[in-house]
């Protein structure tokens, strides 16, 4: 006897369908099959990645108008469109002592009138270093924001059973469509910034679901690939309105941004969660992601 581990597609009496790990598509009469089990799927190799990999991946998929190496950490800004694009990304080492690297950053955010923060990944020496210099929480009474993975083909195994039973259709465009921004104030604010940030990853898609009528905005959301070879997915500024909620919209988005990115080949997603949001990391939970690592704001003492 043997074994076969892959995924079922299908049960038709008198057989069934198993796709094997190397793509082959296996046919078995049920009448052979002597025992089965669910097995779990594995966990993306992703996972084994350092901090630092994930935050650089994840830098190339929400670019900022302008960045600047500082050795290893990466001054940013977008004319203060989100803290991600405004902010330095302090991984790694700066290659300067640290209290040149702070005077360096200092005048980066000053002469751009931006306040001057720092992206550190929870329990790095970065962070140790900054607050034993004075900076603070830039978002007293924030919880720590969670950065999550899972493999593209799970959680979208973990998500087909979830969506509505007649899903409708929603539109997915490679460029920013108009009205996109209207639903977030900070974006429609800063119209120009956030159009740069949004767009600039080097391949993006912006999905969008519209009433019966093809004018109102009602769910939303972006999903963009990392640079450089085996790129990720990464999928944010999901949004639903609030006259259209707890009708598996945000879902429906969820499904667009992952066939999206199975369609290109890619094998891990990412987002980043706020973690005091307990029902929308339970949600993600289901559908396979796994909490990688934690990262917070820093801002410099006056």
């Amino acid at each position: 006897m043997t074994d076969l581990l892959g995924i079922m597609e299908s049960w038709t009496p008198p057989t069934t369908s198993v796709r094997a790990e190397d793509g082959t598509l296996v046919e078995i009469p049920l009448a052979d099959i002597v025992s089965g089990k669910p097995v779990p799927a594995r966990p993306s190799v992703r996972l084994r990645a350092t901090a630092e990999e994930a935050e650089r991946r994840a830098l190339s998929s929400w670019r900022p108008r302008e960045h600047t190496a500082l050795g290893d950490w990466v001054l940013r800004a977008a004319g203060g469109y989100t803290a991600r694009a405004n902010s330095v990304l302090a991984v790694g080492d700066p290659r300067v002592p640290l209290p040149q690297a702070i005077a360096v950053v200092r005048s980066y955010y000053a002469s751009r009138r931006l306040p001057a923060w720092a992206q550190v990944v929870v329990g790095s020496e970065p962070e140790a270093g900054l607050v034993d210099a004075g900076w603070t929480t830039a978002r007293p009474g924030e919880d720590d924001t969670v950065f999550a993975l899972a493999p593209v083909a799970q959680a979208a195994r973990g998500l087909r059973p979830l969506l509505p039973a007649t899903p409708p259709r929603a539109q997915v465009e490679a460029t920013l469509p108009d009205g996109w921004l209207a639903a977030e104030p900070l974006a429609a604010a800063a119209a120009d910034a956030a159009r740069a940030v949004l767009e600039g990853a080097g391949e993006t898609g912006f999905v969008s679901l519209h009433d019966w009528s093809g004018t109102t905005l009602v769910a939303k959301g972006r999903v963009a690939l990392t640079s450089g070879a085996d790129p990720w997915a990464g999928v944010s500024d999901v949004w639903v309105h609030p006259d259209h909620r707890r009708q598996g919209l945000g879902l429906v988005v969820m499904d667009e941004m992952l066939t999206w990115a199975a369609e290109r080949g890619v094998g891990t997603v990412f987002l980043q969660v706020r973690a005091d949001n307990p029902e929308a990391r339970a949600l993600y939970a289901k559908l396979g992601f796994v909490d990688h690592h934690r990262y917070r704001y820093l801002a410099a003492p006056a």
